[in-house]
């Protein structure tokens, strides 16, 4: 057990380490880094590669952003496959709904809850 919280610690560690280089060494704005990220969860995904790497590391790759990329092609290529075209798009929001949804809801609560400084 505990290598598999090893391993989850290295591998979402080192995305986040990379997307910290991006933005301190790179000079990328976060904006740029978030959404660089987000593709390269998408082509990891599109080369077979992010679905391994879950197995491996398990909330090491499914936490980070890279993971939504990942939704994101998964879940278009998946209903794609049953409906055509419009399949890509309903797919794509079909798998990450739950978490959009979730962000929403916690991030209100969290607005009531507490008041901003400043």
């Amino acid at each position: 057990m505990w290598p598999f919280f090893f391993w989850a610690f290295v591998v979402g560690g080192g995305i986040c380490v990379i997307g910290q280089l991006m933005m301190d060494v790179g000079k990328l704005t976060p904006a740029h880094t978030l959404s660089t990220l987000v593709v390269s969860g998408a082509l990891l995904e599109a080369f077979n590669l992010y679905e391994p790497l879950i197995d491996f590391a398990g909330a090491g790759a499914t936490i980070p952003i890279t993971s939504f990329g990942n939704s994101l092609l998964h879940g278009a290529m998946q209903e794609a496959e049953k409906h055509g075209i419009i399949g890509v798009l309903t797919g794509m929001f079909e798998v990450t709904s739950s978490g959009i949804s979730a962000a929403i809801i916690f991030g209100f609560i969290g607005a009531l809850i507490f008041r901003p400084k400043g």
